[in-house]
């Protein structure tokens, strides 16, 4: 039958004691007896029997538990909800799930042995903000004697034993049943775990000696994997390692803190819960971007990038509310983190079968975290019984996440190496092609340069107009025909023409026209001189020619020079142009030079010029 059908029927039958027609001594012999049984009955069902020698025995299904949701119900008040039968029974090893205010339980110890014996109460979490505990001898009249107020906010030394959960000592006498009166605070809204674990105080010691070791090594293996991936950080500049080096030891404070070492050893001061909250957040964090570095999820998997971006938004908006001490928004972003945890897995899954093999390692060692995370936040909401297993996976699965996650980076720099191989290897021939398309682009950048340099010592000796020499190139190469004659004694003779009342050409029949004029005249003497002749334009409307042969061949050079440009005829719109020419003729004397020579042949022309022009003038020989 239910204990609770049970307890309403004997409450039931002392109820109509009273309505039997029965003497008032019988009524009270008979109030006596049941009274006793339901007080034994009651007893029964929650007394834990200790002999002193336990190990971690857990209070399962012995306790029964009352929510005060305001937190304010005094010591007398939780008691009279007890005799109220306002208790119920808490048959698993569980949390409450998140809860308003603080949780009274209630249970009895009975020493089984003829000696005196002392045990310590252990809570089985970290998560309890405060614990008041009290007990008495069970059926007696006396008060219930404090046993217990332990705080987290309180200094580390208070504690009357320096562990990092809450422990409480208690003594019972031989043969002896105890009543106890537990209340767990969450300061509002959080997860308690009513139920504590019995230890004898050696029994306890040796536990404890042991976690301390287990979580010594623990961590030193955390800073060993920091460490390690910061120099191999600065040896390959990826940036995945120092993500994971931060990472390694964020994680490794976020689990000290929760543990409660960081409380006993580093902040044993005004210790707050939000700095556990604070700590988790920044490891979740660099978590997420380590593996978003690693899986390059932003550049192969966009859509699983984004709800890796929003968890990194949940870790800073974690961070937050923490630093507001907004506990309730807190244990929300808290529980959403550690249930997404298998998004990375995920992410890992879908990049392995992408071909990154180095991903199907991060994916096996990224399973054991994320079910140890959401096996935690599974725990904390009560779906999941406490447990020595799932209350140490998630560190453990941390610390083998961690390692199996050493090696797949390990296989990530092999990949990266065999890259940087093959990459080496490729600029290697790329580099030996480029250099052989250099020197192919050298040999033909270097024959369009000569020839830019020819074609610029072309225009530099050039007249722009009328493609004939300017008057630079025609000065310097004269020289070297006189010095020519000179030294073989030869004569030379130097013609100057001018176009004949050329600024009236350009003014009747306009610029273009003009042009087009000094265009014919030039071509036309081209034409007729040799390969050794020197023909330039010195400006305007003005050229000159240099001739090698005797005083005769040049008068009828430039005889049949004028004849011909008298006989050039251009079409205009304003109908056809023709023009002629003055000629002054100057003869090379032994120790003339270019300048004398164009100078005697200019006062030659001047003379064509008066004479009427259209005529050749000789320089009479010095």
């Amino acid at each position: 039958m239910n204990a609770r059908i049970i307890l309403t029927s004997i409450t039931f039958k002392f109820k109509t004691l009273f309505q039997l027609p029965l003497s008032r001594g019988k009524r009270q012999v008979l109030a006596l007896i049941y009274l006793s049984f339901f007080a034994s009955f009651s007893i029964a069902q929650e007394t834990i029997k200790v002999s002193g020698q336990e190990n971690g025995l857990v209070q399962q299904g012995k306790i029964k538990v009352w929510q005060d949701e305001l937190s304010k119900s005094s010591l007398s008040e939780a008691h009279e909800a007890y005799i109220a039968d306002q208790y119920t029974l808490f048959e698993k090893n569980n949390s409450t799930g998140l809860m308003e205010g603080a949780l009274w339980s209630h249970f009895y110890l009975e020493n089984i042995t003829d000696s005196p014996i002392t045990l310590h109460l252990e809570y089985v979490d970290h998560q309890v903000i405060t614990l008041a505990a009290y007990s008495r001898v069970a059926d007696s009249s006396q008060s219930f004697e404090q046993i217990a107020d332990l705080s987290l906010k309180e200094p580390f030394s208070h504690r009357p034993f320096k562990h990092i959960r809450f422990v409480m000592e208690t003594k019972l006498e031989p043969g002896q049943t105890y009543e106890y009166m537990v209340k767990f605070g969450s300061e509002g809204s959080g997860y308690i775990f009513p139920n504590l674990r019995i230890w004898s105080p050696d029994n306890l010691r040796s536990t404890q000696i042991k976690e301390a070791l287990g979580m010594a090594f623990w961590i030193g293996g955390f800073f060993l994997m920091s460490t390690f991936s910061f120099i191999a950080g600065i040896a390959t500049r990826e940036k995945f390692f120092y993500a994971y080096s931060v990472y390694a030891l964020s994680k490794t404070i976020a689990w000290i803190t929760i543990f409660g070492y960081t409380h006993q050893f580093i902040i044993t001061q005004n210790f707050h819960w939000s700095y556990i909250s604070i700590s988790g957040s920044v490891s979740i964090f660099f978590g997420i971007l380590f593996s978003r570095l690693f899986l390059q999820t932003a550049k192969y998997t966009p859509r699983t990038d984004y709800i890796m971006l929003f968890m990194m938004a949940n870790t800073g908006f974690l961070f937050l509310v923490a630093l507001l001490k907004l506990k309730a928004l807190a244990i929300i972003s808290i529980t959403l983190a550690l249930l997404m945890y298998p998004v990375l897995f995920i992410a890992a899954l879908n990049r392995w079968f992408q071909g990154s093999k180095e991903s199907a390692v991060f994916a096996v060692a990224w399973s054991f975290l994320a079910a140890g995370m959401v096996v935690q936040a599974l725990r904390d909401l009560g779906f999941v019984e406490h447990n020595f297993l799932n209350y140490y996976w998630p560190p453990l699965a941390s610390y083998t996440e961690m390692v199996v996650i050493m090696v797949a980076m390990g296989l990530k720099v092999r990949l990266l190496r065999k890259q940087k191989i093959a990459a080496e290897r490729k600029y290697r021939q790329e580099l030996e092609q480029s250099k052989e398309r250099l020197e192919i682009l050298v040999k033909e950048r270097t024959r369009d340069l000569e020839q830019e340099k020819v074609k610029a010592q072309l225009e530099a000796c050039t007249d722009s107009l009328t493609g004939t020499r300017n008057r630079r190139s025609f000065f310097a190469e004269s020289e070297k025909l006189l010095q020519e004659s000179k030294m073989r004694d030869f004569s030379v003779s130097l013609l100057m023409f001018d176009i004949d009342h050329f600024k009236r050409i350009n003014d009747t029949y306009g610029h273009a026209i003009g042009d087009e004029a000094l265009r014919v005249f030039t071509k036309v003497i081209a034409e007729k001189i040799r390969g050794t002749d020197i023909f330039g334009r010195l400006g305007g409307e003005e050229f000159s020619l240099l001739l090698c042969g005797t005083k005769e061949h040049a008068l009828q050079m430039a005889e049949r020079l004028r004849k011909d440009i008298s006989d050039i005829q251009i079409d205009t719109p304003k109908g056809p142009l023709q023009f002629t020419t003055s000629i002054g003729i100057a003869h090379l004397c032994k120790e003339a030079v270019i300048e004398e020579l164009l100078n005697d042949a200019d006062k030659a022309l001047y003379v064509a010029k008066e004479a009427g022009r259209n005529k050749i003038i000789e320089y009479p020989s010095i």
